[in-house]
């Protein structure tokens, strides 16, 4: 299923250039890991970030895939681990690597993970993004759930959705503010994500 759906990305968009030793599509995979529940860090005396990948292990397909899709940058497989109370968390590292650095660089640069001005969201992205941190209540009520990110951030994240022609409101979920994708959107939302949704993350678009 992995490698039917990547020939399939790299024949649509042909990301199968290379960006130092990632590829664009690999690149793309990363960042919209950041934008959702991965972060990036830098191990103390160590130069070089990597990525971490940690989801429940409800979530096994997925992190499979993504390591399937970022195996040459990793040292090892995904493995369970005990997180706090009784959730068993799936997860997995990249090694520390040059190019995973300066996204660290763009994406932490004030701190913390924040939104540059200088991304540009494809449908890469977008999907990997709404894989991570989407959701869907009910036909009409879908959401990326961006509570981790400032209000100017998300504001950004807004501005780029809408330069794809998907246009968004901010949704407050209680004390915290997410990004609900407007009605009116939805058709071109998931006309761009759905070729990318992976089996096992489907039910998140409703089949």
């Amino acid at each position: 299923m992995w490698k039917t759906w990547l020939i399939t990305v790299e024949s649509i968009i042909t990301m199968d250039n290379t960006v130092g030793s990632l590829t664009q599509l690999q690149q793309s995979i990363i960042i919209g890991t950041i934008l959702g529940d991965g972060y990036l860090r830098i191990v103390s005396g160590k130069k070089n970030a990597l990525l971490e990948v940690n989801h429940a292990l409800s979530q096994k397909e997925y992190v499979d895939w993504k390591y399937a899709m970022l195996e040459n940058v990793c040292k090892s497989g995904p493995k369970t681990r005990k997180s706090n109370g009784t959730r068993i968390a799936y997860r997995f590292t990249t090694r520390q690597h040059p190019e995973i650095t300066k996204l660290f660089k763009t994406f932490y640069g004030e701190g913390k993970k924040s939104i540059p001005n200088s991304l540009t969201l494809n449908s890469i992205m977008l999907a990997v993004w709404f894989m991570d941190d989407g959701s869907r209540c009910r036909a009409s009520d879908v959401y990326l759930n961006t509570q981790q990110f400032a209000r100017k951030d998300q504001e950004r994240l807004k501005a780029m959705l809408s330069v794809l022609k998907i246009e968004s409101s901010l949704n407050k979920d209680k004390e915290y503010w997410r990004i609900r994708i407007r009605k009116s959107s939805l058709p071109r939302f998931f006309e761009i994500i759905s070729p990318h949704i992976i089996p096992s993350m489907t039910y998140k678009i409703g089949l």
